[in-house]
This record gives C-alpha cells, sequence and structure tokens, in this order.
C-alpha cells in the first residue's frame, strides 16, 4: 500500500494530510541547473502534520520540519520522528518520493532515479509547503536520512537551490542523519542554511571521512555546519530495531568523491573533466569496475541509540527553528 493511501494519526491527536508534490525526474545534476526545461514532469506525495500545541507559533504560524527517507523508503522510525517533532509543537511533513515513481527499495540499486531527483524533491516540497497559511515560511527545516540525508545536504546547497527555488530562498535549517556524500559541489556554499550531520562511527553504508571532508569544504566556503559522529553506532543507529545484515545492499563508502562543476555536470574522477552526459549510474559503474562495490551492510541500533538520536535532533530543531 502506497503511504498516501494510509490513515496515519498521532497520539496527540495529530492526523496525516495528503498533499501533492509537483516535482521532477531529472537525469543528473546539469539536467537541473542548465537544461531546466527539458525535465520531466510528476506528482510525488507526502503527509502534513500540524502539531495540537500552538506554543511554537509565531503570528499564527508553526515552524515545520520535512522528515526525507532513505533508500528503503518511508519506515517507522520516520513516522516516529515527525511525531516526536509534532509532540514538542513542530509541523512535520513526512516526504515520499518512492511511490509514485513505483519504487519500494534503492538498496540493491540506487540508479532506480537520480540523487538529483531525490534533491529536488525536497525543495518541491518546500516550495508547496511554504505557501500554506498555517506555516512559517522562515523557519522551515529539513532531515534527511541515508540517501535522504544525501538530499537534504543538496537541496541546501546553493547552485543546486538557486536553479529550482531561486536566490535566497529555501531552508533555514537542515539535519542529515548519516548521509552519503558521495557527490558533492566544487562550490558547496549553504549561504545562512545552518547543516548538522549525525553519524556512526561504524557505519558500513556511507564513509564518516568523506562526510567530514564534505562539511569542512561547506564551513570553508563559510557555512554554519556541526557534525557528529557516535562511537560504535551504524547505519540507521536511529530505528530502534536490532542491528541486521542487509544482504542485498550494494554499497561503496571507499569509492572517490565524485565532484561536481558550476553547471551541474559530473567530474569523473579519473581524468578530471566536466561532462554534462554522465549520470549516477555511469559513475557507480565505474565504482563497480573500480572494485569498490560489495554485497551486505549492517543497519539498526544498539541499546541507548535511538534514544540518543532524538535527543540530538529535537535539540537542533528548538534551536534553530523553535
Amino acid at each position: 500500500m502506497r503511504f498516501r493511501d494510509q490513515d496515519i494519526v498521532f497520539a496527540n491527536g495529530a492526523k496525516g494530510q495528503n498533499f501533492e508534490i509537483p516535482t521532477a525526474n531529472p537525469v543528473n545534476y546539469f539536467h537541473v541547473i542548465s537544461n531546466a526545461s527539458d525535465l520531466p514532469k510528476l506528482i510525488i506525495d507526502g503527509k502534513l502534520f500540524l502539531p495540537a500545541s500552538d506554543r511554537r507559533k509565531a503570528d499564527g504560524k508553526w515552524p515545520l520540519v520535512i522528515v526525507v527517507p532513505g533508500s528503503l523508503g518511508v519506515a517507522p522510525s520516520h513516522l516516529a520522528h515527525a511525531e516526536t517533532v509534532s509532540n514538542d509543537g513542530f509541523a512535520a511533513f513526512v516526504l515520499d518520493g518512492f511511490g509514485a515513481r513505483d519504487v519500494t527499495s534503492t538498496v540493491a540499486n540506487q540508479t532506480q532515479f537520480s540523487f538529483a531527483a531525490s534533491a529536488y524533491d525536497v525543495l518541491a516540497a518546500w516550495k508547496v509547503l511554504a505557501t500554506h497559511p498555517e506555516i512559517d515560511t522562515s523557519r522551515i527545516g529539513a532531515q534527511g536520512h541515508s540517501r535522504g540525508g544525501s538530499a537534504v545536504l543538496t537541496a541546501a546547497t546553493r547552485r543546486f537551490a538557486d536553479a529550482v527555488v531561486g536566490a535566497g530562498a529555501g531552508f533555514r535549517s537542515v539535519l542529515a542523519a548519516y548521509p552519503w556524500s558521495g557527490h558533492q559541489f566544487l562550490d558547496p556554499s549553504v549561504d545562512e542554511t545552518e547543516i548538522r550531520v549525525i553519524m556512526g562511527d561504524a557505519d558500513e553504508w556511507c564513509s564518516p571521512m568523506q562526510v567530514q571532508g564534505h562539511c569542512q569544504a561547506i564551513r570553508l566556503s563559510g557555512g554554519r555546519v556541526t557534525m557528529r559522529l557516535i562511537g560504535g553506532a551504524q547505519h540507521s543507529f536511529d530505528r530502534g530495531t536490532a542491528i541486521e545484515n542487509v544482504p542485498d545492499a550494494s554499497v561503496s563508502p571507499a569509492a572517490p568523491t565524485i565532484y561536481i562543476a558550476n553547471d551541474g555536470a559530473f567530474i569523473h574522477p579519473l581524468h578530471g573533466v566536466a561532462d554534462s552526459q554522465l549520470t549516477d549510474r555511469d559513475l557507480m559503474v565505474y565504482a563497480l569496475k573500480a572494485g569498490y562495490g560489495r554485497k551486505g551492510a549492517r543497519i539498526g541500533s544498539r541499546d541507548g541509540d535511538a534514544e540518543l538520536f532524538k535527543a540530538d535532533m529535537l535539540a537542533f530543531w528548538r534551536r534553530t527553528l523553535g
């Protein structure tokens, strides 16, 4: 059953309201930044939960956290995070970029739709929700997990965001949970958007070192970014489920970072030349042929991991949006 067809009501009485999100299916970042007239369009969806409490309202409007799932789509943990922020007085929107594309999981094949498409979805959701009469446009944040963490980091990057929502528009703050930083813009500027990254040092899906480098690049460009590394924590350590191996997971955390030119073209790591025709698949095939890919990776929580994440998440949203 698609997420939009599920009837979800939180314990605080907040009922999920379906919203349609006009978005696009770019083949790469160049498609968005330099060839937007040719973008294939589609409609995705998500659910908005308005809190029962008015305590975070300002001028009759709530701050909003957009929750962006990872490679397994909307999971109970994402709804739990939305309920947590709703209980704390924030509006919450859970985005589903999979259902309309007829995708259930990307763990075995991340190229079913592009990472650029995932980031476009996040900004498309911002465009719709920023017009909601009860949402404070100046206090919208995005929280992404795994592939969703990559999406919110790209959505905060001005080279990409300016092409989708216009100069200066977009998120007040972004929380990226255990993101993949395999795609990075040469110009990683995020201007005024504050960035928080949290991940475990035992992550087998994404490279903490690569994410550290991404954070430092944002910092050197003038951005505000902090990263918390949790000792012994696995990928998706906020799930609240036992640690398990996902045998069909296709991962390559040691593969080289792929940089993106200002026009959105990928720069191939072997020859250093920007090529607007390169896609995610081209570069993932390169990584596999170079011997970086492997099958199977662990996922899940130790005792206390989920609560640790919850506390860090709430502290960040209270400080930046509350």
